[in-house]
């Protein structure tokens, strides 16, 4: 929309305005500026909390004009105050309002309003700022377009409470990756930020406790440096260790807990300190509660699998925690017909988001089961989450499809046969073969990453092929028959490369001449993925410390799979090569 600074904007749309939304935006254009403060004051009651007229007035024009006063040098502070309290109300709309906002360059003017000797103005700008900063329509960079702006906000920090409360916020939203972290860590953000943490306003430390989360995550130099920062003679994570303690308030315990989670992933608080296993982790825990908030069990269950994903330790201690298995399984029942959500409101909200706990009790799954057979078989299979999963690869919805076979996928991983087994059973091998067949990719190469899990090690591989060989053969010939991507492909060659390291498996593979056939097509393919996910089909075949190798190898040479070794021997793939030469040798051992 054009931005004219003079004169108020006639559209056609216009007829559908009232006559009053006209007449506050007539007043800002009178000669005598008392009248025009008191139309500003004016319009700011009219606005509050009306939508409708907050419409009418961006339409009629009433943003270029507000903010051509709130630039004047002649306007007053407190008309250029009330202008600016304007502006806020007007961008805590709707996202249209904070694009029009925008389109007449709104943040420019504001961060100009911030180098006022006034207070009260300054406050008013920075509000502003701070609600079209937390829009997400708004794009972060336009925090970091002049460098001037960022050293100029730290500096106000120390003005009053509602500077640094409206500042951290905005740091907090505008802070989306390493680039924006090192600008305000070099900034000074850490130790301009830290004393926050004991203001005597919660609004000023919960804040500054959420800049202290979105810097620290994934982020080395900073976690390092905070580990070490005192305030008040005490270390910051001792002060977060306070902050997540049962009495204060659940915001603030779960951001805590996320702040002490981030450190400790970046490697500067240990996994087996005091306060990640003591504290932080069973902060995280309770947090899963169905007495929580659908918002703060999402929270609470996707910190907690990122705090436990990389150490079995952790994964052992979360997976004995009060009851968290129980608790997770409850995720995908939710909302149950006896909830306790009385607010109608509240409860058609949850059911609309209920996917997201779904989604956050996958992660948690994934991170519970990672690397302990123990706690996968306690995890998942005493809760029953293999059928709640099974069902879900059944939902209409492909996401809900490709998180429940990408759990099972993860669960299979190194898994103990009975495992294997229930998941077999609990699936049945006409889902497992729709799920092959799904028009969706995601699902196709999760569901292929089920299969080849579930075709590891010797006596399971074996014991499945004996129940359901024929059908995974039948899938495997479509796929690899099928119009699908390299991938895709790669993924099947790399299951039949599985099949052939049974014992007895591999014979489903070579009375298969049609197979064969494949396997022989894919070594002479244009791709080397494929080339050498089918060399590890020949290589198990051929390997001739293992009964009945004599007969394979001498069938494959009929094949004239030899002559392709030799071919495939002068690859310019080193990779390739090398392993072209090492099943040559096992014809000539």
């Amino acid at each position: 929309m054009a931005c004219l600074l003079e004169t108020p904007i006639r559209m056609s749309v216009l007829s559908e305005v009232t006559a009053s939304s006209r007449h506050y935006v007539d007043r800002l254009f009178d000669p005598d500026p008392q009248k025009v403060l008191q139309g500003v004051i004016d319009m700011k009651n009219a606005v509050i909390g009306n939508n409708k007229q907050k419409a009418n007035l961006i339409v009629l024009g009433a943003v270029p004009r507000l903010l051509y006063l709130l630039q004047q040098e002649t306007s007053s502070t407190e008309l250029k105050t009330e202008c600016a309290v304007v502006l806020g109300s007007l961008a805590m709309g709707t996202e249209n309002n904070v694009k029009s906002l925008l389109d007449c360059h709104i943040i420019p003017a504001l961060l100009q309003g911030l180098l006022s000797p006034d207070l009260k103005f300054i406050e008013a700008c920075l509000r502003c700022l701070r609600t079209i900063f937390t829009s997400p329509v708004t794009p972060e960079e336009l925090l970091y377009t002049d460098a001037t702006v960022i050293p100029h906000l730290m500096a106000l920090l120390s003005r009053s409470r509602y500077t640094q409360e409206y500042i951290c916020q905005i740091f907090s939203h505008c802070c989306k990756g390493p680039d924006h972290q090192t600008i305000l860590f070099n900034h000074g953000a850490v130790q301009n930020i830290a004393h926050l943490l004991t203001s005597v306003s919660y609004k000023v430390r919960m804040q500054a406790l959420k800049c202290f989360s979105v810097l620290a995550f994934e982020n080395p130099q900073v976690s390092m440096t905070l580990v070490n920062v005192l305030v008040d003679g005490e270390l910051l994570p001792q002060i977060f260790v306070k902050m997540l303690q049962r009495d204060k308030p659940i915001e603030m315990q779960l951001t805590s807990a996320k702040c002490l989670t981030y450190m400790c992933r970046a490697g500067a608080i240990r996994t087996d300190d005091n306060c990640i296993v003591l504290k932080t982790l069973p902060c995280l825990v309770r947090m899963c509660s169905k007495e929580r908030l659908l918002e703060e069990r999402v929270e609470g269950a996707e910190t907690l699998a990122y705090l436990i994903e990389p150490d079995v330790e952790l994964q052992r201690i979360a997976s004995i925690t009060d009851h968290l298995i129980a608790m997770l399984a409850d995720y995908f029942k939710y909302p149950s017909s006896v909830s306790a959500i009385t607010d109608i409101k509240r409860l058609d909200h949850d059911l609309k988001h209920a996917h997201e706990l779904r989604q956050a009790a996958f992660k948690l799954y994934a991170s519970l089961g990672a690397n302990d057979e123990d706690i996968r078989k306690k995890p998942i299979l005493e809760s029953g989450a293999v059928e709640l999963l099974c069902g879900l690869t059944q939902s209409e919805n492909p996401a809900l499809r490709v998180n429940g076979i990408w759990a099972l996928m993860n669960m299979a991983f190194q898994a103990e046969q009975k495992i294997k087994a229930d998941i077999l059973r609990s699936l049945s091998t006409e889902q497992l073969f729709r799920l092959l067949s799904d028009s969706d990719l995601n699902v196709l190469m999760k569901t292929l990453g089920l299969l080849r899990n579930l075709l590891s090690t010797r006596p399971h591989i074996d014991k499945i092929m004996s129940t359901h060989g024929k059908q995974i053969m039948q899938a495997v010939t479509l796929i690899l028959e099928g119009e699908h991507n390299i991938e895709v492909k790669e993924q099947t060659l790399c299951i039949l490369a599985n099949i052939a390291d049974g014992t007895t498996a591999k014979e489903l593979i070579m009375t298969n001449d049609d197979i064969l056939q494949k396997i022989k097509y894919y070594m002479g393919h244009s791709h080397v993925k494929l080339q050498l996910a089918a060399m590890f089909c020949i290589s198990n075949l051929i390997w001739n410390e293992e009964e009945g190798s004599q007969e394979r190898q001498d069938k494959l040479r009929d094949m004239g799979i030899v002559d392709i070794l030799h071919k495939l021997s002068q690859s310019p793939d080193s990779n390739l090569c090398d392993k072209a030469k090492t099943a040559l040798q096992q014809y000539l051992a």
